[in-house]
């Protein structure tokens, strides 16, 4: 199995043989893109954003050499019953937990006031998350996953981010529809419970789930799934990769902690999609300035100000150039251009779903599931319940476009 098929289609499993060759020009390219993008950034928008920037290129890079997938995880479960993504995001979400809520109850940090991302739960949550979740199965990546192979070379995640933008705009246009549909006020659990009471009772949650997993693994297969021997060792594995699931769980927590620091809260992804796709229709001539998304003061200057001020766009330009600069390292940059039609059918439908649900739902698996959570959001459990459904219409739907429903664990790239 070659590394180019591996990042053309992000069902493939990743090449992790220790012969690979770097790809020295690729994680130059990719080193300079870094280095000369904070710099700039510096110099136009502060140091702050310079940083930011800085904080999605390790993402970026953590995401691909941990192989660290949402859309994969869940397939391989709902297909075989192998949990061991599933359990690594549990060990995400109780770092972050413990870590955010303190902070997020006393309301700041070092100083500096910080808040979570914390929204209602409705009719909208329900259908965007399930529709989500139905676009990382056919689209190949939620939204972290598209980001990172995307930078990883792969060419068919470039459809399925296309359409990702497209589907967020659409969102964005109808979002006063849906967000008028009946819904629930918005619920902290922090806020309700107190930190401690929340905290103990989300790490509760986290420690059943994963033991379910243990459980119907063990039913189905007799025994846990053994990793694989590594590789590469020290500090050759630490630059090239592959690293364990759990390295990527434990630095992502890191990581959006460092965001919430930084930019005051959590990580997110998909609304820089939206403000893309919606510049460009304004270019275009729409009069994208009509819809009540984009009526509110803070979000007007967004849509008229520089992408390079937008937090999650600079973050996320980061992500890409980080996981380039991985995929250098790594030696797996190869893109093919030849993809199958079906594939390519399957891209653009989950693109559009992935981005018009994201919308609805208040955020993807990054701002709603992981942030919303770490941020003791009540719509982040039923983010992950509704999406975790659609996962499952979606892998049903998998075989329609002529894409594999894992049997057996593989590591994939989203």
């Amino acid at each position: 199995m070659t590394a180019s098929a591996s990042l053309a289609d992000p069902t493939i499993p990743l090449n992790r043989t220790p012969t690979t060759p770097r790809n020295p020009g690729v994680a130059l390219v990719a080193g300079a893109a870094l280095v000369a993008g904070a710099i700039a950034l510096a110099a136009a928008f502060g140091t702050r954003q310079a940083a930011l920037y800085g904080l999605g290129g390790l993402m970026g890079l953590v995401l691909y050499h941990a192989a660290f997938g949402f859309t994969s995880s869940w397939r391989v479960f709902i297909a075989d019953r192998r949990g061991a993504g599933l359990r690594a995001q549990m060990v995400m979400l109780a770092l972050a937990v413990t870590l955010f809520f303190p902070v997020l109850a006393a309301g700041s940090l070092f100083g500096e006031p910080v808040q979570g991302l914390v929204s209602p739960i409705g009719v909208s949550v329900a259908f965007g998350a399930f529709i989500f979740g139905i676009g990382m199965q056919l689209g190949g990546g939620c939204a972290s996953g598209t980001l990172y192979t995307v930078g990883g070379g792969s060419t068919r995640m470039l459809i399925t981010l296309a359409f990702f933008i497209v589907g967020s705009t659409i969102g964005a246009a109808h979002f006063h529809w849906w967000a008028a549909l009946p819904s629930l006020p918005k619920t902290s659990l922090v806020a309700l419970w107190g930190p401690w009471t929340a905290l103990a009772v989300n790490l509760a949650v986290f420690a059943a789930i994963a033991a379910v997993t243990v459980v119907l693994e063990k039913r189905r297969h007799g025994a846990l799934e053994t990793p694989a021997p590594a590789p590469r060792e020290g500090l050759e594995r630490v630059l090239r990769g592959p690293w364990p699931l759990v390295w990527g769980a434990v630095a992502l927590a890191l990581l959006n902690f460092a965001t919430l620091a930084l930019a005051g809260r959590p990580w997110g992804v998909t609304s820089a999609f939206a403000l893309w796709g919606s510049k460009i229709a304004g270019g275009l001539g729409l009069e994208v300035t009509a819809w009540p998304y984009w009526s509110t003061p803070a979000r007007l200057a967004e849509l008229n100000g520089s992408v390079f001020r937008d937090v999650t766009s600079v973050m996320d330009f980061g992500i890409i150039a980080g996981a380039l600069l991985a995929t250098g390292l790594a030696g797996r940059f190869a893109p093919v251009w030849r993809i199958p039609l079906r594939s390519v059918m399957a891209a653009a439908v989950g693109g559009l779903l992935l981005g018009y649900g994201a919308r609805l739902a208040y955020g993807c698996n990054i701002g709603a599931y992981f942030s919303g959570i770490a941020s003791g959001s009540l719509h982040g459990w039923a983010w992950l319940v509704f999406a975790f459904l659609g996962n499952v219409a979606g892998t049903r739907l998998r075989p329609l476009f002529g894409l594999e429903v894992e049997r057996t664990p593989k590591l994939t790239a989203c």
